[in-house]
């Protein structure tokens, strides 16, 4: 896959309209943070992390270290530095200008020299939507892989990668031994694998949505069904193009990806795969329950109905007895009778018992 020709996206936002193609404008949520540098530079016996670098140790590090060299940026809003990392690897200035635009469909692109890649890094957070709702962190993950070097741009300080981390501290397993493409597969991994927590997370709250609807249908529950129907469809936006782009690598003939790490991507494809699966299986149980939310407040409804209709019911008789003997005739021989008062309540009660009694029986109570 070569590197496309500059093309419009729909949507382009106010501050990129006038742009030359390649300027490297930050296009995201305005953050105060300072941009962090993280090194993690290794060979099969030697592992060394640095967490907090400047710029410049970080990119001297980079030209100088032998092995694997992993650099993590967090932030890239302030798009000087970006810049400034870009040129010290002879980045396209395309790839800049995607890095500090967020709201990227997940894509690759082959520039010979090196492996652009972005994907989403999805996060079932702690944080409360406005709706009371937890929210879904869905951030930009940017990869860049060179000779030796990957370079990952992130949005914000931390991450899904510690476990990561922790198997290089350790030596665990094939890191260690392998080269920067299966640490690229690695991350591009755990991103995936993350996508699973995320949707049992789901499946978990559509569990108990599900239980709240039949136990107390009411609108909160529906708001709540709502949001989870627009959050999954963010992952579903995330995961979607993943599949083309993994499968892109797979028939990519470059030499930055080795064969050995090919069969580890079609593992990744099929793990792609699964998770598109289980997101439209989430989306149908959601659509369910928007059903089964209308079914039980139509139950419900029925309910009342019910009830009101059965009393309407029962006051008809009586109501007409009332009417009857409320007419102001003087030719009513029960009016002078001493038993007529008692003997219509008589009557009346035993009216509304008879029909309670007949309604039972028939299953209508």
């Amino acid at each position: 896959m070569r590197a496309p020709a500059r093309r419009s996206r729909p949507g382009t936002p106010a501050a990129q309209v006038g742009q030359s193609p390649g300027s490297v404008v930050y296009l995201g949520p305005e953050r105060d943070a300072s941009v962090t540098f993280q090194l993690i530079s290794y060979q099969d016996e030697r592992f060394e992390e640095l967490p907090d670098l400047s710029l410049e140790e970080a990119l001297a590090r980079l030209r100088s270290d032998a092995g694997v060299r992993w650099l993590n940026v967090n932030g890239v809003h302030r798009a000087e530095l970006v810049e400034r990392v870009g040129q010290a690897l002879d980045l396209h200035p395309l790839t800049m200008e995607d890095i500090v635009s967020l709201g990227q469909r997940p894509k690759a692109d082959d520039y010979d020299r090196y492996l652009y890649l972005t994907m989403r890094m999805l996060e079932y957070g702690n944080g409360d939507a406005p709706d009371g709702m937890p929210e879904l962190m869905n951030e930009q993950l940017s990869l860049v892989l060179a000779e030796g070097v990957v370079v990952t741009f992130q949005e914000r300080p931390g991450d899904v990668f510690e476990p990561l981390r922790e198997r290089l501290r350790q030596g665990k397993g094939r890191l260690r031994r392998l080269g920067a493409d299966y640490l690229a597969y690695a991350l591009m991994d755990i991103v995936i694998d993350r996508y699973f927590t995320v949707l049992e997370d789901y499946g978990d709250a559509i569990e108990a949505l599900e239980a709240e609807i039949l136990e107390d249908p009411n609108s909160e529950v529906l708001q709540r069904v709502n949001h989870l129907k627009r959050e999954t469809l963010q992952v579903r936006k995330a995961v979607w193009p993943l599949r083309e782009v993994i499968a892109g690598l797979e028939r990519d003939e470059g030499e930055l990806v080795s064969r050995t790490v090919l069969a580890y991507l079609r593992d990744a494809h099929d793990h792609a795969i699964q998770v598109i699966d289980t997101v439209e299986t989430l989306r149908d149980m959601l659509t369910n329950l928007h059903d089964m939310y209308l079914s039980a407040l139509s139950y419900r409804m029925n309910d009342i109905m019910k009830v009101l209709t059965i009393i309407a019911t029962i006051f008809i008789p009586l109501t007409f007895l009332v009417g009857v003997y409320g007419m102001n005739f003087h030719n009513m021989p029960e009016l002078s009778l001493p038993w007529a008062y008692p003997a219509l309540w008589g009557l009346m009660i035993a009216l509304a018992v008879g029909m309670l009694l007949l309604f039972r029986r028939r299953g209508w109570l």
